[in-house]
């Protein structure tokens, strides 16, 4: 039985190798008839097709170039044993070489591909190669399947070796055939001929099955043919030389600093692009068996981890590590697998990390220990400009008419975004805030570098104090904000350190005004004061307007916080006055009259702070339950008016109660007695954080024994 005519021709039409066939014909010598009856041909062990799809010069799609290299056919891998070889054959090989042109057809399969989109319905029934020609792959394939069957069906132990041999070789170009329609898979005119080859696929997988039941001598040579395993080791040859050829893909990478951040730009552009061709174009042709989205987005995930692994293998630069972390954890899972196209056909959660686990930590700590000391940088440079301006006596500047420091508000930002940003690039979700701990050490630093200030003297250290209360206040905001989770620790030191660079600037500002207060604050709770209350109070309220100045160049909130701390202090100064004892009030018309100068004192303080700016609304009611306990006279109302001053202000001690009452002459060693039991009796009940605190501040350096 003749063998059927092949040809190998690449698309620029050059003649590739030849294969030795063998064939009677009538016009040949009897002898050398004979000799062909006694001695088969014998099959190259590989047959290399290099030209066969040789790039076009013109084509400008991106999918014609393919490796000569994946086109190489083994026998051995197609599963295609060779015919026996005998002693005589070289002889015969002499007399009956002839052309592959002259033999066996393999058609223009790319150059034909421009202008055939699917395999062609024939009007009359093809041949095996004429349906090769025609890309008609699964009748090609059918008709293989037919004619084994028809050769392996007899039950005669010999059968014609001419006839294996050429199945064998129609095998053989058939899987040429198939694996040049895999190859091509991202060529949208292949589509139909994709189709097709995939259908064989299924169809020689099931031959295959069928087989192996069979005795291995009993089988065909070519068997198992394993289409399958072929299709899916060459998936993972396609995939890995399209990453390979990323940057001749027409994905562009300008602007980029290195090679090393366009080579991954690169790749993450063609792991895009070809996924979204396999969802738009590919998904079609694949029975649902293959699953072929979730096959190649693990192909393409793990071309993308190998080829990142090897780039991190060396040596990188921080703005490297920076970019590779920014693919892994936001351009790849977010920008690449979660398109929209994408998403409904790629679980990404399935694919697992793009880095193992310990290359993945080795850049995040590259990345953290950079951004840690880019910190720490910034905080010590900008607290070294401040320092300096405050040295070199260099005045803050106003704005809005206060003075303003830009310590703060050059910091803050920097620090709040890199702890966002490295929260969002880190694994380990909450690590990020760890740099926050170096605020406390900043503060500290801050903290005595002000104490040092002061001890200066300097002319400006009123203006450099105003601009630094706006920076304390900024900072302090910053720590207390929930939305940044600095640890317990750190929290409680920073506010802490802000509590007495508060208090340091306070103090500042508040001793000048206690200073010209303190000769008004002696004259309270005397026989002067009593004989003549409303001077002395005028003149305290006097000294407050005064004073108010020093304020004005404060911003509001600096402003009132200081105003709020200089009411405290009145209102302290003026109770631990009155419970100086220095004033007796002997009988019911002194008591009621210093209760009246009490209310009416209480009002004027109150009056000149809200004017100057305080909101400190509960110091005015202090003054007037006070005055409650000096007005009343009677042991029991007495008694109850003392409990409610307790649960009103818990932190009133049993010393406060006694300071006071000694101010009343005319009260028992009983009565006292009885007032005392009943408090503690009902400390218990009463609610501990219901007020601001305000006695605890009121200090009495001794302690009081009642004297009736």
């Amino acid at each position: 039985m003749p063998f059927s005519k092949a040809r190998k021709e690449g698309l620029d039409g050059e003649i590739c190798e030849e294969i030795i066939g063998i064939e009677g014909t009538a016009d040949e010598e009897p002898e050398e008839q004979c000799q062909k009856q006694k001695h088969k041909m014998k099959l190259p062990q590989k047959i290399k097709m290099k030209n066969i799809i040789k790039p076009r010069k013109n084509l400008k799609s991106e999918d014609a170039v393919i490796p000569e290299k994946l086109l190489e056919v083994d026998l051995d891998t197609t599963g295609i044993a060779d015919s026996r070889d005998e002693p005589e054959v070289e002889c015969v090989k002499q007399k009956i070489r002839t052309k592959l042109s002259e033999k066996i057809k393999i058609p223009d399969f790319k150059r034909r591909q421009k202008n055939l989109k699917s395999p062609e319905t024939p009007s009359v029934e093809l041949d095996f190669n004429g349906n090769l020609e025609q890309n008609r792959l699964a009748e090609a394939q059918q008709q293989l399947v037919e004619a084994e069957e028809r050769l392996y069906s007899s039950k005669e132990v010999d059968r014609a070796e001419d006839e294996e041999d050429k199945l064998n070789l129609d095998c053989e170009i058939f899987v040429l055939r198939m694996r040049l329609a895999i190859h091509d898979s991202f060529s949208e005119n292949n589509q139909e001929t994709l189709k097709s080859a995939l259908t064989s696929i299924l169809k020689e997988e099931e031959q295959d099955k069928r087989w192996a039941e069979v005795a291995i001598d009993q089988r065909p040579r070519w068997r198992p043919t394993r289409c399958r395993y072929i299709h899916d080791t060459l998936l993972q040859v396609i995939v890995k030389e399209r990453m390979k050829n990323a940057d001749e893909q027409g994905n562009k990478a300008d602007n980029l600093s290195s090679s090393l951040k366009e080579e991954v730009c690169r790749m993450g552009k063609q792991v895009q692009k070809d996924l979204l061709k396999v969802v738009r174009n590919l998904r079609e042709c694949y029975p649902p068996d293959f699953d072929i989205c979730r096959t190649y987005a693990q192909l393409y995930h793990q071309a993308f981890s190998t080829k990142l692994q090897e780039l991190i293998r060396f040596e990188i630069s921080f703005e490297e590590c920076l970019y590779i972390l920014s693919w892994i954890v936001e351009y790849y899972p977010k920008d690449v697998l979660k398109h929209k196209e994408l998403e409904e056909h790629i679980n990404s959660s399935s694919l697992g990390p793009l880095l193992p686990e310990e290359d993945l930590r080795r850049l995040e700590e590259q990345y953290f220990s950079y951004k840690e000391n880019e910190i720490t940088k910034w905080l010590s440079t900008a607290f070294e400009k401040e320092v300096n301006k405050w040295s070199h006596s260099i005045e803050p500047e106003l704005m809005d008419g206060y003075y303003f420091s830009n310590l703060a508000v050059d910091v803050l930002p920097l620090v709040d975004g890199t702890v966002k940003e490295v929260n969002a690039l880190l694994s380990c979700k909450g690590k990020a805030w760890s740099l926050l701990d170096q605020l406390d050490s900043f503060l500290l630093s801050y903290k005595t570098s002000l104490e040092k200030l002061i001890k200066k003297n300097q002319e400006n250290i009123p203006k450099v104090l105003s601009a630094n209360l706006v920076n304390i206040y900024q900072f302090r905001d910053y720590v207390l904000k929930p939305e940044h989770p600095l640890s317990e620790d750190t929290r409680t030191a920073c506010l802490s350190t802000l509590a007495d660079l508060r208090n340091i600037c306070h103090k500042y500002f508040l001793s000048c005004i206690h200073t010209d207060l303190k000769p008004l604050y002696r004259k309270l709770w005397t026989q002067v004061w009593f004989a003549g209350h409303c001077e002395v109070v005028e003149e305290l309220v006097k000294a407050l307007e005064n004073n108010s100045d020093n304020f004005k160049q404060l911003k509001s909130d600096c402003r009132e916080e200081l105003l709020a701390d200089l009411h405290v202090a009145v209102m302290v100064e003026y109770v631990r006055r009155m419970m100086k004892r220095k004033l007796k009030l002997k009988d019911k018309e002194q008591q009621e009259a210093a209760a009246e100068f009490i209310c009416h004192d209480s009002n004027r303080i109150c009056s000149v702070f809200a004017k100057m700016g305080s909101r400190e609304e509960w110091l005015c009611q202090i003054l007037p339950k006070l005055s409650e306990i000096l007005k009343l006279q009677d042991p029991g109302s007495l008694q109850l008016e003392i409990v409610t001053l307790a649960r009103d202000y818990p932190d009133i001690s049993e010393q406060h109660v006694l300071a006071l009452l000694n101010l009343k002459t005319n009260l028992s060693s009983s009565d006292v007695r009885r007032i005392k039991g009943c408090l503690s009796e009902n400390r218990d009940t009463l609610d501990t954080e219901s007020s601001t605190s305000f006695f605890s501040k009121v200090l009495i350096k001794r302690k009081i024994n009642f004297i009736p």
